[in-house]
């Protein structure tokens, strides 16, 4: 199965430059936020995928039109050819925007999803807009990561968890894919292929985890 990730910067490749055929081999697109409405909407219109997002801190425009064909899935999980996938949208608070959120608020959220993730068993992939604190955040106060994430993955331990907000192209050398245990983290700055070999969903045993953590299948 072949995952489009994508966050923060509209693709040439993709918008701009765009060649029929591109997304044919794309079976699901996964936005992590900060993306025109526009484009989504034109990602889902051109391939044959389901596209899914959450909000990042500068999508204040959704409100008003969201994209067209896809998928919110702020605060829910869903499944897609047997994948569990959980959005938590949204930043760390830094100056009282629209999908700021304070650590407790954050939280919060992740509280009021435990039903889901015990209705589903677990969850495989996590979509958020702020990256995890210390795994591929940034040193200003806008760019951090949200604290409460770790022990969630620690707990739940998904084979994934995907997010933006963190460009990579502020200028240090940033690693595109982290671990934290069972997990990789991959930041979907742009866009990033994500290939997840045919097996059965989830893999024997359940909770999602693979046989070889932190592998990543993709390119960008």
């Amino acid at each position: 199965m072949k995952i489009l990730l994508v966050s923060d910067k509209e693709s040439p490749y993709y918008w701009d430059y765009y060649q029929p055929g591109r997304l044919s081999d794309i079976d699901l697109i996964i936005s992590c936020g900060d993306l025109k409405s526009q484009y989504l909407s034109f990602l889902v219109t051109m391939g044959r995928a389901r596209v899914l997002y959450v909000h990042g801190n500068h999508d204040q425009t959704y409100d008003l039109r969201p994209p067209e064909g896809c998928d919110c899935i702020e605060d829910q999980l869903v499944k897609v050819n047997g994948l569990r996938i959980l959005g938590l949208g949204g930043c760390p608070v830094y100056s009282g925007g629209p999908h700021q959120y304070t650590e407790r608020q954050m939280a919060r959220r992740i509280r009021k999803l435990r039903f889901q993730l015990w209705r589903a068993g677990g969850v495989d992939i996590v979509v958020t807009h702020s990256p995890a604190q210390g795994y591929g955040d940034g040193e200003d106060y806008a760019h951090r990561g949200f604290a409460c994430l770790l022990p969630f993955l620690d707990k739940y331990q998904p084979q994934y968890l995907v997010h933006g907000h963190v460009h990579l192209n502020y200028g240090a050398q940033r690693p595109r894919t982290l671990c934290r245990g069972e997990t990789t983290i991959i930041n979907a700055y742009e866009r990033y292929v994500l290939e997840i070999p045919d097996q059965p969903w989830p893999p024997p045993g359940g909770g999602g985890g693979k046989e070889q953590p932190c592998r990543t299948f993709g390119d960008i």
